[in-house]
């Protein structure tokens, strides 16, 4: 009887080990299909390959330009906010960290008229362990009106954007 148990045992485990690899290909099993890893939890079967709904999702990615690029592309932009940062401040390295154009010029603004150093500032509003603009300033320069100094940056970085983008 323990030899039939045994030999039981061993024959289920088996096969479980068997069959376990074909599962694992069909892309977490649930609803028919090949899985086609839409929903993010498997690797296509060809890595070169991916689904029509990835391979547009790369591409809007790689079309979006980044904030780098957006300034590369408006000189006057670029050229009033480097007047405005440390005279050995890369703007390119600046810029890094940030998703969004208006969201950099708006620090920028805010470093220069409150006399913040910029590097301080972004080091606390990019990154992992981010915190809202509004917050940096309360942090940076207590007793400051942070959301009277955040309006006024960002209407300035308004009015840049917009003229930067006629000429």
């Amino acid at each position: 009887m323990k030899r039939l148990f045994s030999f039981l045992v061993l024959t289920v485990a088996g096969l479980c080990l068997a069959i376990s690899p074909a599962f694992a290909q069909r892309g977490g099993g649930g609803g028919g299909g090949g899985g086609g890893g839409s929903r993010g939890t498997t690797m296509p079967r060809d890595p070169m390959s991916g689904t029509k709904q990835d391979r547009a999702q790369k591409q809007q990615r790689q079309r979006e330009p980044t904030v780098a690029d957006q300034l590369a592309a408006r000189p006057s932009l670029a050229a009033k906010l480097q007047a405005e940062l440390p005279p050995s401040t890369n703007l390119q390295s600046a810029a890094r960290g940030f998703d969004d154009l208006g969201r950099f010029v708006s620090a920028v603004h805010v470093a220069h008229n409150l006399g913040i150093p910029f590097r301080d500032l972004k080091a606390k509003t990019t990154g992992r362990s981010a915190i809202s603009l509004g917050k940096a300033v309360q942090q940076l320069k207590p007793g400051m009106d942070a959301k009277a100094e955040i309006k006024k940056a960002e209407k300035q970085a308004k009015q840049d954007i917009k003229d930067s983008k006629k000429g």
